[in-house]
């Protein structure tokens, strides 16, 4: 049978349709009737999709995917972070119950390309859409949503690791997704492993301390990595990204509100702004 997540990557695929028809057509408000005859599906249909998919109703949905929405978040976020950062959090976050820890590679080891390394490699259902997952005895080294054929997914991330080993193994891949995006919130911990250059790194470490549900701008990024003047290389070092949703660069959006770039879709950004905020919205049980 297939698993919740693999439907929840089929709804994904319906969901992220009417997301772009919906940031098509922003400036007028297109009602669920609109979206539906859009997306093929009848509104009652719709309405189920983004209910199974999201935990909330489309018209809430919707709301979260609105610019004015986005710009209160990045208000709100403000305070939050500063107490984060008072409290003296490290770089670990929360991303449902899930914790997360990283270590970067050595400059030695990044100058042998991955010589010695055996990285396990597989493709995947997420809530969106398929994924590329890579692994090594040390933590995930790699995490892309699917935005081009697997061949090329899969010459990418040999491409980053040119004398790695590579073994692929899709049962593994999909545990581990399953474990990224568990279908109710369970607790659990995965560990990262870092390829970049000092200032990537700094950045991406600077994003582990928003949590689940909450944003950033750029330029708030910027100052808290420590380079407040540089945001446009802020944003060369999201784009450099290898890791997608465990490095939320998704979270990170314009003074304006306005979505921003995303290497993998900003119709995927929206969705998984939305699906964050839909999350963190429903109570939780705590220990």
């Amino acid at each position: 049978m297939p698993s919740d997540t693999s439907a929840q990557a089929r709804q994904y695929a319906r969901v992220a349709r009417a997301i772009a028809f919906i940031r098509e057509n922003a400036a007028r408000q297109p009602s669920l009737e609109e979206i539906a005859a859009a997306v093929h599906l009848s509104p009652c249909h719709l309405q189920r999709i983004f209910s199974e998919w999201a935990g909330i109703s489309p018209k809430r949905f919707l709301q979260y995917l609105t610019k004015e929405f986005a710009k209160g978040q990045l208000a709100a976020s403000r305070d939050l972070l500063t107490v984060a950062e008072d409290t003296g959090l490290s770089s670990t976050s929360r991303l449902h119950d899930l914790m997360v820890s990283c270590e970067a590679m050595t400059p030695g080891e990044i100058r042998h390309a991955g010589a010695g390394l055996e990285i396990a490699f597989g493709f995947a259902p997420s809530p969106f859409g398929e994924a590329i997952v890579a692994w090594t005895g040390r933590g995930i080294c790699h995490l892309a949503f699917s935005v081009a054929a697997p061949a090329f997914m899969t010459a990418e991330l040999m491409g980053r690791w040119p004398k790695a080993a590579f073994r692929r193994d899709t049962a593994a891949a999909r545990r581990l997704l399953e474990e990224i995006f568990p279908t109710e919130p369970t607790r659990g911990k995965v560990h990262l492993l870092l390829r970049g250059t000092n200032f990537q790194i700094k950045v991406w470490e600077t994003l582990l301390h928003t949590e689940f549900g909450q944003v950033i701008s750029y330029q708030r990024l910027a100052a808290r990595a420590g380079c407040a003047r540089a945001q446009r290389a802020v944003g060369s070092a999201l784009a450099a990204n290898p890791l997608a949703f465990l490095i939320p660069c998704h979270r990170v959006l314009r003074e304006n509100g306005e979505v921003g770039n995303y290497r993998w879709g900003a119709d995927r950004k929206l969705a998984l702004l939305a699906w964050e905020a839909a999350g963190a919205e429903r109570p939780r049980e705590t220990a």
